[in-house]
């Protein structure tokens, strides 16, 4: 059975630093993309890796303070989120597909969710 445990969402201050974790089981030689969903709106393309780690997509206004990083031994994927505003505020969900080649941008591709964890931050 496939299983996807988000963790290490919270409140912080606009300016702070937050990692996010993704812990899979159940699943092997998959990408992962994170996604979140603020109220009101659609959920969005965050990051996605590779299942080898070696190849990551960002949605262009978050790269350079997002990285999208994993550990195949731990089965966890990772979601750095650094100098993060208000607007950064969502449930941020991980998903999982298997594939290989470039990662997915497309939420219609990822077969496997976790249960989202929030991210507030207060200006």
């Amino acid at each position: 059975q496939v299983q996807l445990v988000e963790s290490g969402g919270g409140l912080v201050q606009a300016g702070d630093s937050l990692r996010l974790s993704c812990a899979a089981s159940g699943l092997m030689y998959y990408q992962v993309g994170w996604f979140r969903e603020a109220p009101g709106q659609e959920r969005e393309f965050v990051a996605a890796i590779s299942r080898g780690g070696g190849n990551t997509a960002y949605e262009d206004s978050l790269q350079g303070r997002f990285t999208i990083s994993r550990e195949n031994a731990k089965n966890t994927t990772y979601l750095q989120m650094n100098n993060v505003i208000p607007e950064d505020s969502a449930v941020y969900y991980c998903a999982a597909r298997v594939a290989s080649g470039v990662p997915a941008r497309t939420r219609g591709l990822y077969a496997h969710w976790g249960q989202g964890t929030q991210v507030t931050v207060d200006s």
